[in-house]
């Protein structure tokens, strides 16, 4: 999960961490909500053990309410 630069939460999913915030932060492979929220910071992440229980898991915490997306971050 990122933080955006005016504190919103942006969550995905990638298999290499470290490229894939360096992309939301300078180029344009980045997601589209991100390019105009820049700079983002790396808040919180989960590891899972293929793609598609990668993408339930994204979706689970897409659909949390911001007060239960904070208390994972904390």
């Amino acid at each position: 999960m990122l933080r955006c630069s005016d504190g919103t939460l942006y969550t995905g999913i990638t298999t290499d961490l470290a490229r894939r915030v360096e992309e939301h932060n300078s180029s344009l492979k980045g997601a589209k909500y991100t390019r105009s929220r820049r700079p983002v910071a790396l808040v919180y992440t989960e590891f899972c053990e293929d793609k598609s229980s990668a993408a339930i898991r994204e979706l689970e915490i897409k659909k949390l309410p911001r007060a239960k997306k904070l208390e994972l971050i904390k």
